[in-house]
């Protein structure tokens, strides 16, 4: 009917994991049962990450020729008591091992053991018994104040403490059992004829079991008694199952009084190992299919009183029909520690705990339970105590600046609200109504001879261009959606072209033109717009060709670029295909260099058919900054790119509006007397 001892292990282990004790000190009776308990419980303990700061055998039997050993025996359990670090303390074995640990703490140093040895936990295991006999019977167990005991389970039975008072052994005198518990109990003696010429205090019927203090006898079932009540209802109902069969079989063969004689014990067994019933308590008493008890382990927490006396408070229990690992219930609100705590939960561990912000290593030589505390390196954090290493945060965040914690990354984009996106828009708008009031300007004076001059349709179409130029630098301010990220490069691209096209075109109509005036020229007939439109044309639509099979076959698209910005999610557009990307800006290059080599060549031919000079100095400007772009752009992530990418448009759009328009809205606006023919035709 007891439990078996092992579930108590599990019992333990879980009440150390419970409370956090990882550094306990271990004590043990010193013979076979405590050499299995250390065996089994050092295997347990290391297999859930507790160690032992110590561990002491506890002698049963003293000899007074043994006392030089005895005494130093106890020299060094009261030196592991007052020296360990750790606050927890196991206990096994009987009652001797209460007496023992109590002789120890007696002789110790009155100066230390004040302050060292009542801040201790005592873990007691269902063995043991508070009892003091002899001269132990006058201390005190205030130094187990707060321990945790486990019991065997059990429950107040209705009319046991009564039976108690009720006990006399005067009234037995065939009781020798009960005479025997008196004596040692009072410390008296019965009338004995070869103990007549000692003197000793008697024994009387005034003497009762109630009177005297717990650590020598416990009025309250405990679990043995409880176990043993139990047990022997056990054997009456198996008792009376097999005197009902006995009697209804000898009844239908016989028919007359069945004989109980010859019944025999080992016939018990088959009713025992099937019985159920309800004890007195209301309590269901059955063996599990092994034959065990299931009645478990109570937690039990002891609390001492001035008087000698103790009281022992269930504060949670074992359960043995639990699920693994959640078999021990406790109450820690319940529990009253020894006042030394403060009510505060003790520790015992051995060394402080590392916080958050770093991990434990392990020391050289030292267990696995003793370690250092290392800052955690920079990029990872710990959140919790004692954490073996510490972790990245994952990729949308990053580490706060104590490392124990994560802050979530904030998504960023160039947008039109913050200061940089204001100031790129207010300059794209700016040049965008300024082209527009250039544009203007020359369709209202597009019947003067400067306008004329210059090819008007390629005029038209270079400021139409660097309209969409300017404009197309919004999209590179606008939330990097797939339509966005689709239209961007590819806009951008293809209005470029369109405007150094006509760079190109306007050079190439400068040289023909010059060409054609020469006697017999055949290069008048390309003088014109066809000559300009097919220049124009081609040229964007191989542009163009490039965008379509960028777009249809590896087009660019949103991404989150977690890694580039420590406390930041930049939110881009991938192009997709570098290749494509640098082929855009490649070939625009291509014809800015045309364009400048024609200009260049063709600066210093007469002024009235010559712009060569404002497209060198335009397409110089355009080359300069496209050349600076690249190594800018490959150094910047983010926000910053694309801030490149815009100022870059902006810049070389600019180049080319103020190189080649400024000078004639000067001449227009300012200087209408210069816009005739005749200054015109003027020579250098």
């Amino acid at each position: 009917m007891v439990p078996k001892e092992d579930h108590q292990y599990i019992g333990i282990i879980q009440l150390l994991h419970h409370f956090g004790w990882t550094w306990i000190g271990i004590f043990a009776v010193d013979n076979n049962n405590g050499e299995n308990f250390l065996e089994k419980m050092q295997s347990l303990l290391s297999e859930n990450g507790i160690c032992s700061s110590f561990i002491e055998r506890l002698p049963q039997l003293v000899h007074l020729e043994d006392f030089p050993e005895v005494y130093h025996k106890i020299s060094i359990i009261s030196i592991n008591l007052m020296n360990s670090k750790a606050n927890a303390f196991l206990v096994y074995g009987e009652s001797w091992a209460i007496m023992w640990l109590r002789t120890v703490t007696f002789l110790a140093d009155p100066e230390t053991k004040e302050m060292a040895l009542f801040r201790k936990v005592w873990i007691m295991t269902a063995q043991i018994d508070f009892i003091l006999s002899g001269f132990q019977i006058t201390w005190d167990l205030k130094m187990f104040h707060g321990a945790i005991s486990f019991t065997v389970h059990s429950r107040a039975v209705v009319g046991f403490k009564e039976f108690l008072q009720t006990v006399n052994p005067l009234s037995d005198n065939r009781n020798g059992f009960l005479q025997e518990v008196w004596e040692q109990s009072f410390d008296c003696s019965f009338p004995k004829s070869e103990l007549q010429k000692m003197q000793s205090r008697k024994c009387t019927g005034e003497m009762k079991l109630e009177d005297l203090p717990a650590p020598v006898f416990e009025m309250e079932m405990i679990g043995q008694s409880y176990s043993i009540y139990n047990a022997v209802y056990a054997v009456a109902h198996a008792l009376q199952g097999l005197l009902i069969l006995e009697f209804n079989r000898k009844k239908t063969k016989m028919d007359k009084k069945p004989d109980f004689l010859n019944l025999q014990a080992w016939q018990l067994h088959s009713f025992l190992q099937g019985i159920s019933f309800n004890n007195s308590v209301g309590e269901r008493v059955f063996p599990n299919e092994k034959g065990k008890a299931t009645g478990g382990f109570d937690i039990t927490n002891l609390i001492t009183f001035p008087n000698r006396s103790f009281q022992r408070v269930r504060v949670g229990k074992l359960d043995l029909q639990a699920p693994k690992g959640k078999e021990l219930l406790i109450d820690e609100d319940v529990i009253v520690w020894n006042p030394a705590f403060n009510q505060v939960l003790p520790l015992s561990r051995c060394n402080d705990p590392c916080f958050p912000a770093s991990w434990k290593k392990g020391i050289e030589g030292d267990q696995f339970c003793c370690y250092a505390c290392v800052p955690c390196p920079e990029g990872k954090i710990s959140n919790q105590n004692d954490m073996d290493d510490c972790f990245e945060c994952s990729e949308d965040q990053y580490p706060n600046k104590e490392k124990n914690g994560c802050i979530l990354k904030v998504m960023v984009f160039l947008t039109f609200e913050e200061t940089l996106g204001i100031g790129l828009a207010s300059a794209a708008l700016c040049f965008f109504f300024l082209t527009t009031w250039i544009l203007g300007t020359f369709i209202k004076h597009r019947d003067t001879p400067i306008v004329k001059a210059n090819n008007r349709f390629l005029t038209y179409t270079l400021l139409v261009s660097l309209l969409l130029c300017f404009l197309s630098s919004l999209f590179f301010l606008s939330h990097p959606g797939k339509v966005i990220c689709l239209l961007r490069q590819s806009m951008f691209g293809i209005t470029f072209s369109v405007a150094i096209s006509s760079v190109l075109a306007k050079t190439i109509t400068v040289v023909v033109a010059f060409m054609a005036t020469k006697p017999g020229s055949q290069m008048r007939k390309w003088v014109g717009k066809r000559l300009a439109f097919c220049t124009v044309l081609s040229c964007s639509l191989f542009q163009v060709l490039i965008c379509i099979i960028w777009l249809s076959t590896s087009p660019p698209f949103p991404e989150l670029d977690m890694f580039s910005k420590l406390q930041e999610i930049i939110l881009q557009c991938n192009e997709g295909s570098a290749f494509f990307f640098y082929c855009v800006l490649g070939y625009m290059g291509i014809l800015a260099i045309a364009s400048f080599f024609l200009a260049f060549l063709a600066r210093k031919l007469p002024d009235s058919f010559n712009e060569a000079k404002f497209i060198t100095f335009s397409m110089l400007a355009f080359c300069s900054v496209w050349i600076s772009f690249f190594p800018a752009y490959l150094s910047t992530k983010g926000k910053a790119m694309v801030a490149v990418e815009i100022f870059s448009i902006l810049s070389s759009s600019a180049a080319l509006l103020g190189c080649i328009f400024f000078p004639k809205c000067y001449i227009i606006v300012f200087r209408p007397d210069l816009n005739h023919r005749e200054q015109l035709t003027k020579r250098n």
